[in-house]
């Protein structure tokens, strides 16, 4: 709309220039805010004195790496104990990569953080090697063969060992971790150890992503700074990415024939783009460094890695090039937008046997192996097996409780991952089954295999409605009827709570006070996603509309959250991608809001109208409503119609209130999918 009336050009400038005044008022109070915030974080992790390394101080890390890697500890608690202190590190690095500036600081931190990652899978490896060695010495009577579960916050390890190589055994179900296998008859007769590590944490999407994004660099693969690491990788990471992919590129050639050893990981431990040099990084001593090469040699063929090496190189994961999809017609690569792993990673292993120790004369006796705890190849591969013998590997089964920590909106998918390509795969995942009322899936693989279940990412939009009203003065309830979960979100100054009626999957967040981006970062982890970002319009039916007037409306609408309840019209998908409208009207107190107390406003670049339709009628009209003006701005447009109190109460609305509520406005867009 290019015509003014003689009012709206009066009008205009002061209207803008209010209106500018209150954002800049409070986008400066909350940088600062958040400046002091972060000094204060700075200082308490400086003055905190339990012994841990500071993440933001490299040598530090670097020498509590080269510590803990030199460890000759084996023994399961004091090991968990380390992985647990090394996982809280990798939450702080994955904080400082995020709001680094500099991409060689930033590199300083992924450097880091991969190799945490990388040494406690080893760690975890190594002390599975020593459980199994022992295996003879805590035989199940009932079986015959050695089966325990150890368990903490963080992971769950299901061991079985097989001492009595009975060809009737079918499988074992580990009940107090809702985890369980099935075996062909030729592995419950062979000399064989079945590991089933569950891992409440994923350090394999990461690495699936990073290998999309070296393969695509020219494009951004996520939102802004608080999108959660596990949506994609953000324009800040991206660039890094693309600094170090040019930056290896023209290096790797000269330090091939140096860096022999690929560090890899059958976590597939390259979880973000260190593709630059680390020989500034920890090394081992030449003892230990050569002991942990044997031991997992075999490991690195068969699972694409496994192990920790000499040298921490250029080569590895993340410089392999990616799997070529179009020559590859039957894979079925999963695209990390359009789904999201839920309930960590389970890491699905077969291993020989360790020999066993055995007593004589008082002594223990005990064969040792040069290489340590292998791999046990299945199924075979046709190169060892004679040509008039039939090469008839059945598949292998497994059965899994789904984690009470996540919610399923949807029949499970099942991923498992592949380490030569750096990707999730569906295929080669068969007679898939579920039980709904028991949340357990069993699945068949046609080999051993980390997996993790996934569900589509969007799969709660787009929003059948949604509602913001205030609850009191910097209080307000932002409610989202989604596609197939209703939950609300209580806003109290810049905290918020998760409310919910399903209970399932969403008892560690609801009545929960935490900021904003954490109570995101949650929801998804959880599998309750509203979020969104600039790819969801590609996976998601959207009512487009212009960026810019909905952000303003986001800003607008954060400002009067304290006296004005905001909710969807069926009018918004019919006006326009250059207008907005939605209904509105002032309120006050924790009572619903009385069904006949909303109006509907049209919003424009240009100007603001109250229109004189209401919900019920059969046509949309843009007309304005009988003896109501046009204004520049939404708030001047909404203060024709209230109180002196209620915008009263809009002028003393605390800046964290009101950055909180746009927050989760911009993080959720409920104008655009709705």
């Amino acid at each position: 709309m290019g015509v003014f009336s003689w009012q709206d050009q009066e009008r205009r400038e002061d209207e803008l220039n209010e209106l500018r005044h209150l954002l800049e008022e409070n986008h400066t109070a909350v940088t600062k805010w958040k400046t002091a915030a972060m000094e204060m974080t700075k200082w308490e992790r400086y003055m905190r004195c339990d012994g841990s390394p500071d993440p933001a101080v490299h040598q530090d890390i670097n020498t509590y790496i080269c510590l803990w890697r030199d460890d000759p500890e084996v023994n399961i608690t004091p090991v968990l104990k380390q992985c647990n202190l090394a996982l809280q590190l990798i939450e702080e690095l994955e904080v400082l990569l995020r709001d680094a500036t500099h991409p060689q600081e930033g590199q300083k931190y992924q450097e880091a953080l991969i190799n945490l990652q990388e040494l406690i899978h080893l760690k975890l490896h190594l002390t599975t090697e020593e459980i199994f060695k022992r295996a003879s010495a805590n035989i199940d009577t009932e079986t015959g063969n050695m089966q325990t579960v150890i368990k903490d916050d963080n992971v769950t390890l299901c061991f079985w060992a097989n001492l009595k190589k009975n060809p009737r055994f079918k499988g074992l179900c580990f009940e107090e971790a809702g985890l369980g296998f099935e075996l062909p008859k030729q592995l419950a007769v062979s000399d064989i150890a079945v590991r089933i590590l569950h891992t409440r944490y994923d350090h394999l999407s990461l690495l699936a992503r990073i290998a999309h994004l070296r393969l695509h660099s020219h494009r951004s693969l996520a939102g802004g700074d608080e999108a959660p690491a596990d949506l994609g990788v953000s324009e800040q990471e991206q660039t890094k990415a693309e600094e170090e992919v040019k930056e290896d590129n023209e290096t790797q050639q000269h330090r091939v024939d140096e860096d022999v050893q690929s560090i890899q990981g059958s976590e597939g431990r390259k979880s973000a783009a260190s593709v630059q040099s680390r020989k500034s990084s920890v090394q081992p001593a030449e003892g230990q460094g050569s002991q942990v090469q044997t031991q997992i040699e075999a490991l690195g063929e068969t699972m694409a890695s496994l192990t920790l090496p000499d040298t921490l190189t250029d080569e590895g994961d993340l410089s392999s090039p990616p799997v070529e999809l179009s020559m590859m017609d039957c894979v079925q690569v999963v695209d990390l937008m359009q789904y999201t792993p839920l309930g960590g990673v389970l890491f699905y292993d077969v291993f020989h046997l360790p020999p066993q120790a055995h007593q004589a004369n008082g002594w223990e006796i005990r064969q040792l192996l040069d290489k340590g705890l292998q791999v046990f190849p299945y199924p075979v591969e046709k190169s060892k097996v004679d040509d008039n013998e039939s090469l008839t590997c059945p598949p292998v089964g497994v059965s899994v409780t789904l984690p009470d920590s996540v919610v399923f909106l949807e029949t499970p998918q099942v991923a498992r991952w592949d380490a030569a390509g750096k990707q999730w795969r569906m295929d080669g995942i068969t007679d898939i089954s579920y039980e709904e009322a028991e949340a357990k899936i069993s699945f068949k693989m046609d080999s051993f295999q980390a997996f993790v279940l996934m569900q589509e990412t969007y799969a709660n939009l787009p929003f059948q409605s949604w509602e913001l009203r205030p609850l009191g003065q910097d209080s307000a309830l932002f409610t989202v009827n989604g596609a197939l979960i209703d939950l609300s979100i209580t806003i109290q100054g810049n905290q918020c709570m998760l409310q919910s009626e399903q209970e399932r999957g969403l008892a560690h967040l609801i009545g929960k006070w935490m900021s904003g981006p954490a109570l995101q970062r949650a929801m998804l982890s959880a599998g309750i996603n509203i979020f969104v970002n600039e790819y969801t319009d590609k996976y998601v039916s959207t009512c487009s509309k212009d960026p810019l007037t909905e952000h303003a409306a986001y800003e607008q609408m954060a400002l009067f959250a304290s006296a004005c309840a905001f909710s969807w019209s069926k009018w918004n998908a019919k006006c326009g991608a250059e207008h907005l409208v939605m209904q509105v009207c002032e309120h006050h107190g924790p009572a619903p809001v009385p069904k006949g107390s909303w109006s509907l406003y049209l919003l424009g670049a240009q100007r603001s109208q109250k229109l004189e339709i209401t919900e019920k009628s059969e046509v949309f009209s843009p007309d304005h409503y009988p003896g109501s003006e046009f204004h520049s701005t939404f708030i001047h447009m909404l203060q024709d119609n209230m109180s002196t109190d209620g915008i009263a109460t809009t002028r003393e609305s605390n800046y964290l209130f009101v950055d909180t509520v746009q927050s989760l406005l911009c993080a959720t867009r409920p104008l655009m999918y709705s």
